[in-house]
């Protein structure tokens, strides 16, 4: 990409080129994502497109900021900054009218600097297109909200380096995993099944509602997110792929959570460009849409729409499957001679909800026998549109 030019000293004049320039870009960028999504129905390489580009116009924002407007001549060694992608942007993934949110790490003596090169996020003027949430802190305030809000320490665990000081992230990972995760998983997993079932209780309980929620809804992308932040934080995991070289899951299990996530994406991306905004309710109204741009077609008895939203409550249940797997898992590991984790699982069978899933679970350290949780089997049948 070639700089705006000619605007030396005119620091508006330079903001309002680029914004020019890098709107111009994204609307390209999001043009192409949609035309491929529509033609090889892949969500989840679209939202791997999208993030790129997000990642992209960041790093040349910061050295729009870093090397153009507040260039320091000699940089010191207290001049470090990182620019990490966090939360749903650090899993490297972009919904297309989602919003993207980093934090700008900088050392302890470095702060003036560091709300600098945040900046950068902001040299864009409103109406450029780019949903930016964004934060200044340094490593050890990193530390230390982490330990005490579990909303910033799952933001963390999903933590992706895009630009800046890489040895400066790095500290922040190491010390992360030493100071935060270590010894505090059965913490953390209490704390994310509770979560799942408060969001579950707002949205109501059934995977089955007639209009469902793709990404906080029972059996949506938010559910697949809570497993992966749980297999990370308890078996060390970074890629989705460690799930089967660590146990997690059986190569049958990865394929029913690979697909699962690639449908779920696949609806979710089309859902926000045909609705123009970050839509995640599916909507009686938008059905159709969503089933003709997946390609369903209509069988004799059965309508397209119908089709698809039979195939979207099966996979919804899958990944309740899912969910009940992991469960078992981590009930499994506390019965080894070393006290890890353990799991007390109610016992009332009208809590339970139907195609597995745990409502809830009491973790300890304790060595005590856990009541055992029945291990379902992922469906294997392959469900053609």
């Amino acid at each position: 990409m070639r700089w705006p030019n000619n605007h030396s000293g005119r620091e508006d004049v330079f903001r309002a080129a680029l914004a020019q320039l890098l709107k111009a870009e994204m609307v390209a960028a999001r043009d192409t994502a949609q035309a491929v999504l529509l033609r090889d129905r892949h969500g989840r390489r679209c939202a791997e497109r999208l993030c790129f580009v997000q990642d992209e116009i960041i790093r040349i924002l910061y050295a729009g900021a870093t090397k153009h407007l507040y260039r320091s001549p000699v940089p010191s060694g207290a001049e470090r900054m990182a620019v990490v992608a966090t939360g749903g942007y650090g899993r490297g993934l972009m919904a297309p009218e989602s919003d993207h949110r980093s934090v700008c790490s900088s050392c302890p003596t470095s702060r003036p600097l560091g709300r600098t090169g945040c900046r950068s996020h902001s040299l864009l003027p409103v109406g450029h297109g780019l949903k930016v949430g964004h934060a200044t802190r340094s490593v050890d305030e990193s530390i230390r909200q982490a330990r005490g809000d579990m909303t910033i320490r799952t933001a963390v665990l999903e933590t992706r380096f895009l630009t800046g000081d890489q040895p400066l992230y790095d500290e922040l990972v190491t010390r992360f995993d030493k100071e935060v995760v270590q010894g505090t998983a059965a913490e953390f997993v209490t704390a994310k099944l509770a979560e799942r079932e408060e969001r579950h209780r707002r949205g109501g309980q059934s995977r089955y509602l007639v209009e469902p929620n793709v990404k906080d809804g029972k059996g949506g992308l938010r559910d697949l997110h809570t497993l992966f932040w749980i297999a990370k934080y308890v078996y060390r995991v970074r890629e989705t792929d460690e799930l089967l070289e660590r146990g997690v899951f059986d190569a049958q299990e990865y394929r029913t959570f690979r697909r699962c996530a690639d449908f779920l994406w696949s609806v979710r991306c089309n859902l926000h460009f045909f609705a123009g905004r970050a839509e995640e309710r599916l909507s009686f109204d938008m059905q159709r849409e969503i089933a003709v741009r997946l390609g369903y077609t209509s069988h004799p008895g059965m309508q397209d729409v119908e089709r698809f939203m039979k195939h979207y409550f099966l996979v919804a249940k899958d990944v309740g499957d899912l969910t009940a797997i992991l469960c078992a898992k981590l009930e499994d590991e506390q019965a080894k001679p070393a006290p890890v984790l353990e799991v007390a699982w109610w016992q009332n069978s009208a809590e339970q909800p139907s195609g597995g899933g745990c409502p809830t679970a009491t973790i300890s350290s304790s060595t005590t026998t856990a009541s055992t949780l029945p291990r379902p089997t992922s469906s294997s049948t392959t469900r053609s549109i």
